[in-house]
This record gives C-alpha cells, sequence and structure tokens, in this order.
C-alpha cells in the first residue's frame, strides 16, 4: 500500500490529480468535519442517462483514489434536485397531456406518468438509484424536497435572507438588463396551485425570514423561507447546498463551467468554503449533439449493458474525461477489447504502472484476471460468418481454438459471446454489403482458397514471395490451426499477386467474406474459424453466395 499511496503522490493520472487537490483543500480548511464529502448532481427533469452515470462513476475513481494517499474518510452524496419545477415536458416518455397541465410544479409533486411511483421525480430518482446499484456503487442518496421539506436546509436560507442583497448582487452581473428587473434567487412555491413561480420580490424581510411577492394574478403573498415553502433558483442553489453540506468536491459538465465562480462566490457568501471542482466534457450523440434527459438521445446504460459488460463502460468514462465524447455503439467493442488488453497488462506492472493503469481506477487494488482467450472483436467476426443466434453456436470454434476454455471456467468470455451475438445481430448484420472482387482480387483468392487447403501450397506461396523479395530464410512450421501461421499465407499471397498496399488486400477480403470494409487479423479469425471453414467461406465468396 505504501508503494501506491507514493505512486499515487507524483502521477499524472487525472483521478489521483484531483484527490490530491481535494486533499490539499481539506488540509487548509479551519474546520474540519472528520470526514470528506464528495459530491454530484442530478436533475431528475427526465430519465437518468449515460453522462449522469458517468459522473458519479468519475467522482468514485477520484474517492478511491483520494483512499489510496489519504487515510480520512469519505463519503460520496447523490444530490438530486426533484424540488425543481417541471419547466418542459420530456419528449419520450408517456402522459403526455397530464404533464403537460403539471409544467412549473416541483417535480415530486408532479404525477408519476408510468404510474408506478408517487410522483414523476420520485420514478427518476428510482431510475437513477437502480443503475447506481447495478455498478456497485457506494453512495447515499438525497432529495432536495426532503432537505427543504426537513428543514435542513433552513439555517442556509436564513442566511441568504441575511446576505440578500450581496448574493444578489453576484446574480444581477450575470443577467441581461431585462432579466435584472425580474430576477430573485428565492422561488416560492404558490400555496395554492402548488408551481414554482418566477416572480421579482416587494420584500425579503430579515426581522422573520419571509419574502413577499405578487403572483401572476397579481395577489399578494407573505410566505417563510424555510419549512420547503420556497426554493433557491438553481445557481443560488449550486452554491448554498455546497455551504450547508460543507462539501469538498464536486463535477460537472462544461455547459456549467462559465458558472463556477458564481458557484464558488455564493458558497463563501453563505459561509461556506467554496469545494474543489472538475470540469469535464460533454457526452455527443451519433450525430455530435449533446446527449439530453429530455430528448432520449445518445446510449443508454440498458443499452450499454445489452451489449457489453460493465466494466466496458467503466472503462469508456475513464478515459480523457475532458475531451468530448460520442455515445453510439460503435464505441463498444474497441471498449471491450482494450479493457481486457489493460487487465492482461495489470498483473505485470509495478505501482507506478498500475495507478496509471485504467483498471485500478476501475477495480481499485482487486483486479481481476482476463480470461479472455478470444477478442471481443473476433466473436463479432465469428458470430457473423457463423451467422450465429446463439452464443453456443460459438463455443464449437472457441473450443476447437482454446481447447482449455470452456463456459464455466471463462465467465468472462462466455458472458462476451453472448454480447457479440446480439451486437452482430442488431448492429452489423443489418449493415453488411457484400460485394463481388475484381479480377484481380478473385486470381488472388483463388490461390488463399488453395493455399488453406494445402499446407505444401501454402509454404510455396510463402517461398515465392520470399524470393521475390531477396530474402534467404527457412520456411515455417506449416501448422494450419496456429493463427500466426495462416496470416503469414495471406501475406505472402498478397504480395505474390501485386498488391503494394496490403490494406487494399486485407480490404478486399473483409468487403468480399464478411460484407465490412474493416474486419480482424485474418490469421487470427481463420485459427478461430478454422483454415477448412475458411476454405469454403472463400468459396462461397467467389461464387456470390455470402450476399
Amino acid at each position: 500500500m505504501s508503494d501506491l499511496r507514493d505512486a499515487g503522490m507524483t502521477t499524472k493520472a487525472w483521478p489521483f490529480e484531483e484527490a490530491r487537490a481535494v486533499l490539499k483543500r481539506y488540509e487548509a480548511s479551519k474546520t474540519k468535519k472528520g470526514y470528506v464529502l464528495f459530491e454530484t448532481g442530478y436533475g431528475p427533469s427526465g430519465l437518468p442517462h449515460i453522462g449522469t452515470f458517468g459522473e458519479v462513476l468519475r467522482t468514485t475513481m477520484i474517492r478511491r483514489a483520494f483512499s489510496v494517499i489519504s487515510d480520512i474518510p469519505t463519503r460520496l452524496i447523490c444530490f438530486s434536485d426533484d424540488m425543481d419545477g417541471m419547466r418542459k415536458v420530456p419528449g419520450n416518455v408517456p402522459n403526455q397531456e397530464m404533464l403537460r397541465e403539471n409544467t412549473q410544479k416541483p417535480l415530486t409533486s408532479v404525477p408519476d406518468p408510468f404510474e408506478e411511483f408517487e410522483s414523476f421525480g420520485a420514478y427518476n430518482n428510482a431510475m437513477l438509484r437502480r443503475f447506481l446499484d447495478t455498478f456497485g456503487f457506494d453512495y447515499e442518496f438525497y432529495s432536495a424536497t426532503d432537505f427543504y421539506k426537513s428543514g435542513q436546509f433552513d439555517e442556509v436560507l436564513k442566511r441568504a435572507v441575511d446576505k440578500y442583497d450581496d448574493v444578489m448582487k453576484v446574480m444581477l452581473k450575470s443577467l441581461r438588463d431585462e432579466r435584472q428587473q425580474t430576477y430573485s434567487i428565492f422561488l416560492p412555491i404558490h400555496p395554492e396551485t402548488g408551481r414554482v413561480l418566477y416572480v421579482p420580490m416587494k420584500s425579503v424581510n430579515r426581522d422573520d425570514y419571509t419574502i413577499t411577492f405578487d403572483d401572476e394574478d397579481g395577489r399578494e403573498w407573505t410566505l417563510p423561507v424555510t419549512g420547503g415553502n420556497v426554493k433557491l433558483q438553481w445557481k443560488p442553489d449550486f452554491g448554498a447546498r455546497w455551504a450547508a453540506l460543507d462539501v469538498d468536491f464536486e463535477m460537472y459538465g462544461k455547459d456549467h463551467s462559465t458558472n463556477t465562480p458564481i458557484y464558488d462566490r455564493i458558497c463563501e457568501i453563505l459561509g461556506g468554503v467554496k469545494p474543489a471542482h472538475f470540469t469535464y466534457e460533454l457526452f455527443l450523440d451519433a450525430n455530435g449533439q449533446k446527449i439530453s434527459k429530455s430528448t432520449g438521445n445518445g446510449l443508454t446504460i440498458d443499452e450499454w449493458l445489452t451489449y457489453a459488460s460493465t466494466e466496458s463502460l467503466s472503462y469508456f468514462m475513464y478515459q480523457k474525461p475532458k475531451t468530448a465524447k460520442r455515445m453510439h455503439f460503435d464505441v463498444i467493442p474497441r471498449a471491450m477489447d482494450e479493457y481486457h488488453q489493460q487487465l492482461r497488462a495489470y498483473a505485470t506492472q509495478d505501482a507506478a504502472q498500475r495507478v496509471n493503469n485504467p483498471v485500478f481506477h476501475i477495480h481499485g487494488e482487486d483486479v481481476p484476471a482476463s480470461d479472455m482467450v478470444v477478442p471481443f472483436s473476433m466473436l463479432l467476426n465469428l458470430a457473423s460468418v457463423a451467422g450465429a443466434e446463439e452464443k453456443d453456436q460459438l463455443w464449437g470454434y472457441i473450443r476447437r481454438y482454446a481447447p482449455d476454455a470452456s463456459p464455466e471456467g471463462n465467465p468472462q468470455l462466455d458472458a462476451a459471446a453472448g454480447y457479440a451475438v446480439r451486437y452482430y445481430n442488431d448492429f452489423v448484420k443489418p449493415e453488411k454489403v457484400f460485394r463481388a472482387p475484381t479480377e484481380a482480387e478473385r486470381a488472388a483468392m483463388e490461390d488463399l482458397r488453395a493455399a488453406f487447403g494445402s499446407p505444401e501450397v501454402a509454404l510455396a506461396q510463402i517461398a515465392k514471395k520470399n524470393a521475390a523479395a531477396g530474402v534467404d530464410e527457412a520456411l515455417p512450421v506449416a501448422d494450419m490451426s496456429d493463427g500466426d501461421f495462416l496470416q503469414s499465407i495471406v501475406f505472402a499471397v498478397g504480395k505474390n499477386h501485386g498488391f503494394e498496399n496490403l490494406r487494399e488486400w486485407f480490404k478486399a477480403l473483409y468487403e468480399v467474406l464478411l460484407g465490412q470494409s474493416q474486419g480482424p487479423r485474418f490469421g487470427s479469425f481463420a485459427a478461430l474459424y478454422g483454415a477448412e471453414e475458411t476454405r469454403v467461406l472463400i468459396e462461397q465468396g467467389l461464387n456470390g453466395e455470402l450476399g
């Protein structure tokens, strides 16, 4: 552990850099509470999306790094702003008309359109907790509605009354002239309609901590700011929450970055110390648009987990958090394979290397071994040529390639086989476009077919390639089950047929035999699928039987 701690104090891995900033802030704090508080926020105006998960995951990674470099206890709060008014109706939920009738009400006062929970806010909170629990996060869930109504926010709300002019001064600087005329940091909840009101204050009363305002109909009301009668506008709410809870760290998306000075200053005005914070780039859908809860674009948690493991998603989230990430189905295969590559590397690494390995930040020190003797990308191609509908169809090929492998002994591989079949049928199969070979490609593929059917012909192709290149070396052992030997055959045939750019040769194989422009290392694929089966596949491609 001491080696890891030493490595964690110097590594440039981003979770440790942030953890060191949190430790520095805590050590400089005058009022140490005995633990470090990490917080993530959630706006339950729509169904939780993958970006929400990423925020909790990345904060957990920083929390894990903090536990390596410090013995100070930590907590993680997931805070739901479920008292926010529903300003627009999400387009991806049922009962649209009912929701329209309840706009501007707090989300915990809007009926659940799915008719499963007491409110729309409660439904979305439950969905958030469900997928956070799926990943085994250690967190505490806080509801803004409970926080306001229970009185836990009362002290900071009273401070906001006492410091109203100072907080308003900060906010007004950020607003256009027209908005300044009607803005207030306080949003009263109408006693009759239950709606969140965006109205100017007639007075903010420090003697009894009340506010006076006119509603939209011109009727005057006076309400206490305490007890859930009033909530704060979202920017002041950020700073007030930090002050009320004494938050040490919170991360949020780039769209919040310009507000950071506002959040910090309001926190300080209300008696708090601004936390360490981290701004990450946004998640984008297939078209490069920001993922939104209200529109439901981009991948969901459930969709990713249909086609890949939880750990592969965590690996994807770890990578380059300050770079915008396109969240589409085509990122899944690479994430699966790179995650297992890092698992295999971890076992041979020292402490300095391990703290830079993404799998340490996913698993901590309890990093599992990889049992993926076949890469996920290869399983996809195997599913493609086998036309697999069930993962059991892949296991006959897998056992021939790796005789000691089994579903029981290789559970990661077994799960990946199931993912690969689903991914192939849903995304690869509908997009497959086979083509006929050109005359030059046909001649090369006929020779490749012959070489895959005879070790002697295969060695002759390799010898011919060596002679043309002026290479005088012993021929390899002809092993038609060895991926390296099969790859040398493919390479030799391509060279012998004048493919100066072998990428074009391999691309032709993929397009004619697999119906796609990219594919696996062909020799390894042939070893997995079988040399004889690959010879038959080539024949089918030449006869136009695959499309």
